[in-house]
């Protein structure tokens, strides 16, 4: 079982592409190699594989990493499965994971959201996707700081709130504070819940 995450940036055409192409890149290219594992194309839509185990947190990350540019969001579709075509482009690879990841993607505009997850497993998605739903609604809502705030989080969970407070030049006191007003625990009891989730897919 693989995921596929396709996306795009919201709002793109209202700015540069430098302000936010470098930094979407600088990720993808954490997570693999282009156009293997990953794909920017038709300006603004981008397309990755990565293990299902982290998925969400991946999006996420993506999320507040392109958050943390004023007025800039992204939506996402995940698709969870199998992969019964695997080409040298991650566009042209095929399976139900990326005809999941593609149909769900197609459906946010009309959903009224930004992230949605597609497993296969009808109990499965109503669940996550009603918890996701839930989460969008303080997520959507971060400000460039609480994006920032998370993303350093995301990309090293175990620097301590003093190390990020030197990185950002401020108090630990106000990085304690970013935290709680970007709801990071909550964020976690998230990412731990999707964990729990796919290994039960798995058995």
């Amino acid at each position: 079982m693989i995921a596929i995450i396709t996306g795009d940036i919201i709002n793109s055409e209202e700015h540069e592409t430098s302000e936010w192409m470098g930094v979407l890149k600088d990720y993808l290219l954490q997570l693999g190699k282009s156009p293997y594992d990953w794909e920017i194309y038709r300006g603004d839509e981008f397309q990755l594989r990565v293990s299902e185990e982290r998925a969400l947190e991946i999006s996420i990350h993506i999320k507040a990493l392109i958050k943390a540019i004023k007025n800039l969001d992204v939506r996402m579709g995940i698709g969870l499965g199998t992969e019964t075509y695997a080409s040298n482009r991650v566009s042209e690879s095929n399976g139900p994971a990326y005809q999941r990841s593609g149909r769900t993607f197609e459906s946010l505009k009309e959903d009224k959201t930004n992230l949605t997850i597609a497993t296969g497993h009808e109990f499965y998605d109503r669940t996550l996707n009603l918890m996701l739903k839930l989460a969008l609604d303080f997520m959507d809502d971060w400000s460039t700081v609480s994006a920032e705030i998370v993303a350093l989080a995301l990309q090293n969970p175990q620097t301590s709130q003093q190390e990020i407070a030197k990185q950002l030049n401020i108090q630990q006191s106000a990085v304690s504070q970013r935290q709680k007003r970007a709801r990071l625990d909550l964020v976690y009891e998230l990412l731990e819940y999707y964990t729990q989730t796919v290994k039960e897919l798995r058995s």
